[in-house]
């Protein structure tokens, strides 16, 4: 018989969206199809070690507390990966169960890390350096992906309207924070406080006068030490899921989704992402006249191929009462959590999650290591 190939599936890692990480994880081993993939598991810790980590025990640890962190493993996992032999000392999570293999062929790899270190071409970097084939965005893309600044200047240069917003460095706010908040100011209230390379809406702030600006500045910088700051902007939140065309064909893009605040947030925040099912609303397909959905769907390829992307990404947009789309972000490893809008969107457009899964992984497989 032939062997399935096997996927390695890697989670957590050292960004504060580890816990999503491993939220994402168990959604994704419980809808892999183990009769067509073998399945290896490692666990990557907040402090970064590499080790086994099975589904078992990943289901036990979230079971106990939703937005846990791993506990660091007995059996960790050699790095540097073996260059050209793709092989790892590893528990295989089969049909039937956890069992032992050592030295076990990785045919692919499926990194469910979001963030740096994981979600921002670091990990991917390591991962073109050892051979291996990945889903989702090479580094140029993900690293890119990842800076809300370089990710607006990608969609300027391709002709996207973007929002007004400015840069905050960390040597700017230390030098002259007055200088920084008159320069905010001048974008006009309200604003948002963005670390600029952090996501899951961590460390973001809704600020609606100058009095809120600097307790804002310090918790983005919580995060990250370089800020992006945007001009509120009226308008729905309107969002896009692509997928990798097979060989020459274009990306695919599901129908439009909308995100409703429905309850006491202010914006589309942690909670409201990942913790309360209540607190939004996903209308799939938006409510949109024909032309602003064609609009979004094509933005959202213009987008995804202005960062070189490949595999998938969740592209963002604010659609303006004048009839304006607006891009507002990309997101390179989106969520796939069971309230996630990427397999949602993809779902309501005809693609159920384990076939959204099987055609990332098919994806990867067919795309070769080393410069594309």
């Amino acid at each position: 018989m032939t062997p399935r190939p096997c996927v390695a599936v890697l989670f957590g890692g050292r960004s504060s969206e580890h816990s999503i990480s491993l939220i994402t994880a168990r959604g994704v081993l419980r809808a892999l199809d183990r009769e067509k993939w073998d399945v290896v598991t490692v666990g990557i810790s907040r402090s970064g070690e590499w080790f086994l980590y099975s589904q078992e025990e990943l289901e036990r640890l979230l079971d106990e507390n939703p937005i846990a962190e791993l506990p660091v493993g007995p059996e960790l996992v050699s790095l540097p990966l073996k260059v050209g032999e793709n092989e790892l000392i590893v528990r295989h999570d089969g049909p039937c169960g956890a069992t032992v293999s050592r030295d076990r062929h990785i045919d692919v790899v499926l990194p469910l890390l979001h963030g740096p270190f994981g979600e921002d071409g670091t990990l991917q970097g390591m991962l073109e350096l050892a051979g291996l084939r990945y889903v989702g965005c090479g580094v140029t893309a993900s690293a890119v992906g990842m800076d809300k600044h370089f990710m607006k200047l990608a969609f300027e240069a391709a002709g996207m309207e973007v929002g007004p917003y400015t840069v905050v460095t960390d040597r700017q706010w230390r030098l002259d924070p007055a200088a920084v908040r008159a320069r905010i100011e001048e974008l006009g209230f309200p604003v948002f406080v963005k670390p600029a390379r952090a996501g899951s809406s961590f460390g973001i702030t809704k600020v609606d006068g100058p009095e809120g600006l600097a307790e804002a500045v310090e918790t983005a910088r919580e995060h990250d030490r370089k800020l992006v700051v945007e001009a509120g902007i009226e308008g729905r939140e309107i969002e896009c899921a692509v997928l990798q065309g097979r060989g020459t064909e274009p990306p695919r893009t599901s129908m439009p989704g909308e995100i409703e605040i429905v309850d006491e947030h202010a914006f589309y925040d942690f909670e409201a992402k990942y913790v309360s099912q209540a607190a939004a609303r996903l209308s799939c397909p938006a409510d949109l006249p024909r032309k602003a959905a064609d609009a979004v769907r094509a933005g959202a390829v213009t987008a995804f191929e202005a960062v070189e992307g490949e595999g998938l990404c969740r592209a963002d947009f604010f659609y303006t009462p004048d009839g304006r789309v607006v891009i507002n972000e990309i997101n390179t490893m989106p969520g796939f959590t069971p309230i996630s809008m990427y397999p949602r969107m993809w779902a309501e457009s005809g693609l159920d999650y384990t076939r959204l899964i099987d055609e990332l992984l098919e994806l990867a497989l067919e795309r070769p290591v080393g410069l594309r």
